[in-house]
């Protein structure tokens, strides 16, 4: 896989090669606008598809497990309306869950947050704001955005949050710092449900269940009404193929807290 350091070098090294070749001939520049514009378009993409490990490396699955786990998590909560349902079938089916958490609805919501450590499973860090623009935020703003959301589930809960998700799945050298500094560990996903589309709850369902197997991560986000009907299909299908899901910290076998 492409990685931004890779890109970087081998940039560099094509525009020495440029630049030299240029003094024994003519060289267009167009060639020097081609090496830019594909630059460009990788470091782009990179910073958006969180699987390539453009920037910095994320955890996605655990292909190797011996057990029959699956992690599913959940981005965006804690949801006053949604997040309880989740909780509710989670507890139903024995399943246990990662639940990635906005710090401003967890200030909004401390009571959901004691649930979800209560009911066996773990929390990780989904930035304070979730803004639109955190790709562009500085060090100083990333880390203040970080630190906020762990200071207040430590003061909720007691538990010193070590797992992390991009908002937007957006990653870039800012973020790296951050992330280093705090010594946060970054969890992906490789079965992405697109819940949040306008896709039909037979289409998210069926997106997740034609793939999903031992050692997958799935993304759901518990903030809507579909993902709650397809989370019941789900855990369903998870009996029948005698799949367990576990938090995603057990399926990676890392700590979730420090």
């Amino acid at each position: 896989m492409l990685k931004r350091r890779i890109v970087n070098a081998a940039t560099l090294v094509t525009l020495v090669v440029l630049v030299i070749t240029s003094f024994f001939r003519p060289m267009p520049w167009g060639a020097y606008a081609l090496v830019a514009f594909i630059w460009f378009w990788l470091t782009l993409l990179g910073s958006f598809l969180i699987r390539w490990n453009y920037h910095f490396k994320s955890l996605h699955s655990n292909k190797s497990i011996d057990s029959p786990f699956v992690s599913i998590t959940f981005d965006d909560g804690p949801n006053t309306k949604y997040t309880p349902r989740v909780l509710d079938l989670l507890m139903k089916h024995q399943a246990k869950a990662t639940f990635f958490c906005i710090g401003q609805q967890l200030e909004k919501h401390p009571e959901i947050l004691k649930r979800i450590i209560a009911d066996g499973h773990s929390v990780g860090n989904h930035t304070y704001s979730h803004s639109k623009n955190f790709g562009f935020f500085g060090l100083a703003k990333v880390r203040q955005e970080l630190e906020h959301t762990n200071s207040l589930v430590k003061d909720l809960t007691g538990l010193q949050m070590k797992l992390y998700r991009p908002a937007f799945a957006v990653t870039n050298p800012i973020i790296e710092k951050a992330v280093k500094i705090l010594k946060l560990r970054t969890i992906g996903w490789n079965v992405r449900s697109l819940d949040t589309t306008p896709r039909s709850q037979a289409m998210v369902l069926k997106r997740i269940t034609s793939k999903i197997s031992k050692g997958d991560i799935v993304l759901l986000h518990d903030t809507s009404p579909k993902t709650v009907a397809v989370l019941e299909q789900l855990l369903l299908f998870l009996d029948e193929k005698k799949l367990q899901s576990v938090p995603v910290d057990q399926l990676l076998k890392i700590d979730p807290y420090a």
